[in-house]
């Protein structure tokens, strides 16, 4: 097949008009490279691995021993060995398939400036999140105060948070004021009266419609309910058909989903909303960042492992024994083998089913609807120009019609408001996955590099002449999404049961790739474990 052209690439991505982006007089690209996390290794896994979970055996020649194995240095597997240890066991083992920890909070390093490459904030814990609670704190941001978490200031989001490009101007927030009809306005009082019915609710055991983790919220009949049509059939039957309304909750489920709002579970899309607001009519609460977003987080939780994290080593086979689990892994230097009480898989669905023998494909976690992403990141000489009555420069910058979320701003946390900085560009393909997987396999640097250079050019003219690299990170299996059904899907709560000796984490298993359900799922992974061991 004939690879399309570059101006072919980004009308299919952005559309005709933007494609006449692409000039042909246009300066030449600035450097940078192409990152494709964990592809080659984990493609190698998924061809060598075919059938292992069937009862074929590896036998290395020698084996290790760990009271503990957890494989998978995401969020969710860092989590279950930060949980660990805060209980004192220290006999642990991480293997990790890539050769950077973090998953998809990856980040990265400048001269300038630390960045991120995906999940880029948390939402101010409320008491209920103890977990998150006693992680922010060993990272000193909170604050010293009432039994309520204080997020410490410098933490916190700084102002101006965010702000939307429509029709050449920017303007402050996320809902367009601008130009809003009187009915406009009228449908987006009659969203919040809702979001406020649903934040006040309770349950018979006292628990909210929506919470972060969701494992805290209700399973009430009425909450379930919602999981079983589109959050676009929801606002349809509330009459809520304001485009611009509709505009906020597509950028909602793109955002936290890689979904519209149209596919999205209702539950999800009401939860992006109501999970975060503490009383009915409060402002949400606000976000948590830093310079490499998420990936802070993920630093805190690897660093004290030092030589038992193994990067690089990809497990081919975790096998239930009489006294415990044998694993069995490829590393550096060939293969190895592990013999533990108790093996923590905070791996995705497809690959659990190919490496835990026995397990079959009914009892894994379903086969999840899995998004593909694209993130540029854009080291700029010195800032975008801001016109005279535009809304300043924000950390997140939104374009209002362009299929990307726009871009955070690496340096806006540490205050740095002139001179050069980083654009960090988000692009979630809403569509079929797989498809998008298989259409973009072939995709250059350049080729991604121009389409970030196109959407930023409409609302930064000049873009091209200030930036002096672009790198870019395609996600081809970035993150489940929550379609209708999914978060309430019985199968994937009994998925995440545990197989023997073998305990499940990964975000996957809450229904929604967010890092406070990486937590979550990590740490019950681990107390699962930890019970088994005999710990109290």
């Amino acid at each position: 097949m004939r690879q399309p052209s570059r101006r072919e690439f980004v009308a299919s991505l952005l559309g005709v008009p933007a494609a006449l982006g692409c000039r042909a007089d246009a300066p030449a690209l600035p450097p940078g490279e192409l990152l494709l996390p964990g592809k080659v290794a984990g493609h190698r896994l998924r061809d060598e691995s075919a059938g292992a979970g069937d009862g074929a055996a590896e036998r290395p020649a020698s084996f290790e021993r760990a009271r503990v194995v957890i494989v998978g240095a995401g969020a969710s597997g860092l989590s279950a060995a930060w949980w660990l240890e805060r209980q004192g066991e220290r006999d642990l083992v991480v293997l990790e398939l890539d050769e950077v920890v973090g998953g998809t909070s990856q980040s990265g390093q400048s001269p300038l400036t630390r960045y991120p490459w995906g999940a880029h904030y948390v939402v101010a814990p409320m008491p209920h999140q103890q977990d998150l609670v006693d992680l922010l704190g060993e990272l000193g941001a909170l604050e010293a105060g009432p039994a309520e978490p204080t997020v410490a200031e410098h933490i916190l989001c700084r102002e101006p948070e965010e702000r939307i490009h429509y029709r050449g101007r920017w303007y402050d927030g996320l809902y367009l004021h601008r130009g809003a009809s009187a009915a406009d306005l009228a449908e987006l009082e009659r969203f919040r009266a809702s979001l406020a019915q649903w934040v006040v609710f309770r349950d018979g055991k006292g628990r909210r419609a929506f919470a972060l983790p969701a494992q805290a919220a209700s399973d009430d009949a009425a909450v379930v309910a919602l999981d079983r049509e589109s959050f676009g059939a929801w606002l349809d039957r509330q009459g809520l058909r304001s485009p611009r309304l509709r505009w906020l909750a597509d950028y909602a489920c793109r955002d936290d989903y890689g979904l519209l709002a149209a596919d999205t579970s209702a539950w999800a899309g009401l939860s992006y909303f109501a999970a975060r607001m503490r009383a009915p009519g409060d402002e949400p609460q606000p976000v948590v960042t830093w310079p490499e977003g998420n990936g802070r987080l993920i630093g805190h939780l690897a660093q004290r492992l030092g030589p038992r994290l193994r990067l690089g080593h990809a497990v081919r086979q975790a096998r239930n024994t009489e006294t415990g689990v044998e694993v069995v892994a490829r590393g550096p230097a060939g293969l190895l083998g592990f013999r533990a009480e108790r093996v923590i898989m905070a791996t995705p669905g497809f690959i659990n089913r190919r490496v835990v023998m026995g397990l079959g494909a009914e009892r894994a976690a379903p086969a999840s609807d899995r998004g593909a992403w694209a993130v540029a990141n854009l080291h700029l000489e010195t800032r975008p120009n801001v016109r005279a009555g535009d809304a300043p420069l924000a950390w997140d910058n939104v374009l209002y019609d362009s299929p990307s979320l726009g871009y955070v701003v690496a340096t806006h946390q540490s205050g740095r408001d002139f001179g050069p900085s980083v654009l960090t560009w988000y692009y979630p393909f809403t569509g079929d996955g797989a498809a998008a997987r298989r259409d973009l396999d072939g995709a250059t640097r350049e080729d991604w590099a121009e389409l970030a250079l196109v959407d930023l050019q409409r609302a930064h003219p000049e873009i091209r002449s200030i930036c002096r690299r672009i790198d870019v990170a395609f996600w081809g299996h970035g993150m489940v999404r929550p379609r209708v059904g999914h978060v309430f899907d019985p199968a994937l709560r009994a998925a995440r049961a545990p197989f023997g000796r073998v305990h499940f984490a990964g975000s996957e298993l809450s229904g929604l790739s967010l890092f406070e359900e990486a937590l979550d799922q990590g740490v019950r992974a681990a107390r699962e474990a930890h019970a088994g061991l005999g710990r109290s």
